[in-house]
This record gives structure tokens, C-alpha cells and sequence, in this order.
């Protein structure tokens, strides 16, 4: 760990945070907060939620809620919230963070003239990009006091902005989610907000990719990655997180690949 990233009293949400990136994302992040610092965790899977709260420290107040996104209203999403927050509310907090880790693959089989089908592209977008942006606009309306120091981390990809055959769903859904939060940057300018690109790291979703990927090509390219062991880990990527935001080289909205040279 670099320098220190957040000060104060800090209330760090992180959604999808039962495996993968968003597991580590909480223990790292999460670790170094300060003593009567708050961490929400949301996903689905509670009995993995629970295990990514056993990972946190003890000094740090964790809550977890087991949550579908791509289905929860925004007031229900608010009253989870300040569940989880308690009667002192959010002026107890010097500092508030979310962390938009959530996501899916969908179907990386087929081309995209085969994407025909509007549930399933209905059903990718709710939880890809209308549950970060709606999630989003609750977070700040109940942390909406100009003291509170504000922080939006959106987990984004290489897929977001490159093209790559049969991951249509991912790559748009990647693009249009990354931009929501480039304006959204544009619009709140006291907001620190960044797009972190984390790589290629072995998680479940590179494994999906990897074994269902529909274009040779692409399936060769992350099948030799992994063969060969050029994947990353969820510790190095999350540790390259926290050293992006302890020195903040970035502008606020942009968009940070693991490999940048910030």
C-alpha cells in the first residue's frame, strides 16, 4: 500500500463484493480505513458475502445485504442504505465511497447479428449500467451534504473502449455504463470519480470467457493467457487500485488501465 487514500470516518459501499474483484476490492480498501469507518457490502450470495466480511478488520463497522440489483427499486436500495448507516445518519461520515464493481459476462457465444432477443438485452442492461447509474443517484441524494468528501469508483474494461469479437453484450454494456459515469463526472466536479480497468484477471469471469467465447480467435487468445499464466491476480489488481487513487495523477472521469503509467 501506498500513501493513504481516504481520511476520517469513511462509509465504503462495494456491490457485487461475494468473489472475485470486488472481494479483494473490500478487504483492500476496507483494511485501511480508519477506526468507526463503515463497510456495506451487496450481492446476491449471502453465505459469500459473509465470508468477505470475515476478511475486514475488526476495527471497521461491516453490514452486507443480499441484494439482486439488477432488480432493486431505488427506494429499496436507499433503505438499505440507511439501514446499514444507522441513527447517527451520514453526517457521522467525513468521507463517502461506492464502489460500481457489479457485473456480467452474458452470452459471449454469439456474433452480434445474433443478439435479436430484447429480454435478454433488457435483462443484461438492468444489472450492467441502469443498476449502477440508478444506485449511483442514491448514494449521492443521501450523501448530498457538501462537507462529506465524495468518491465513485466504477470497475470498467479494455472492453469498454476496443472492440472484440462475440463479447457484444459485455463490450457495449462496458461502454455505455463507462460514459454514464464520465458525464456524471462533468456534472459534479467536487466528486472524485474514476473508471479503473482492471485488466485481464483470473477470475470466474475470464474462465467464462476463456472456455465459451464463440469467435476462435478470441477463445485461442484467452486460452493462451491463461495456459501460460499472464492473468492477474484479484491481490495485484486491487493493490494497483489503491495506488491510482492514493496519488490521483488521473482527471476525475477518466479512464485507468492497470497497465497505465500514472
Amino acid at each position: 500500500m501506498t500513501d493513504k487514500i481516504f481520511s476520517g470516518k469513511v462509509f465504503l459501499l462495494v456491490t457485487g463484493a461475494s468473489q472475485g474483484i470486488g472481494r479483494k476490492i473490500a478487504e483492500i480498501l476496507g483494511s485501511s480505513l480508519q477506526q468507526g469507518s463503515q463497510v456495506l457490502l451487496l450481492a446476491r450470495n449471502t453465505e459469500n458475502l459473509k465470508g468477505t466480511a470475515d476478511k475486514l478488520p475488526k476495527h471497521v463497522i461491516v453490514k452486507y445485504e443480499s441484494v439482486d440489483l439488477s432488480k432493486a427499486t431505488a427506494d429499496e436500495l436507499k433503505d438499505i442504505i440507511i439501514k446499514s448507516i444507522g441513527v447517527n445518519g451520514t453526517s457521522q461520515f467525513d468521507e463517502a465511497v461506492v464502489v460500481h464493481n457489479v457485473g456480467s459476462v452474458g452470452d459471449v457465444s454469439q456474433p452480434t447479428v445474433n443478439m435479436i432477443d430484447f429480454d435478454i438485452w433488457r435483462k443484461y442492461y438492468d444489472l450492467n449500467v441502469f443498476s449502477p447509474a440508478v444506485l449511483n443517484g442514491v448514494f449521492m441524494e443521501l450523501f448530498k451534504d457538501p462537507s462529506i468528501k465524495k468518491h465513485v469508483i466504477n470497475i470498467t474494461s479494455l472492453c469498454g473502449i476496443q472492440a472484440m469479437k462475440s463479447i457484444g453484450y459485455y463490450c457495449t454494456g462496458k461502454a455505455a455504463r463507462e460514459m454514464f459515469f464520465k458525464v456524471f463526472a462533468e456534472e459534479n466536479p467536487n466528486v472524485n470519480v474514476l473508471n479503473y480497468s482492471p485488466g485481464p484477471v483470473e477470475t470466474e469471469m475470464l474462465q467464462t470467457i476463456s472456455n465459451n467465447v464463440g469467435d476462435k480467435e478470441v477463445k485461442a487468445s484467452f486460452q493462451d493467457m491463461r495456459q501460460n499464466k499472464k492473468a492477474l491476480t484479484t491481490d495485484q489488481t486491487v493493490t494497483r487500485l489503491s495506488e491510482v487513487l492514493s496519488k490521483r495523477k488521473y482527471k476525475s472521469g477518466d479512464h485507468v488501465d492497470y497497465y497505465d503509467n500514472l
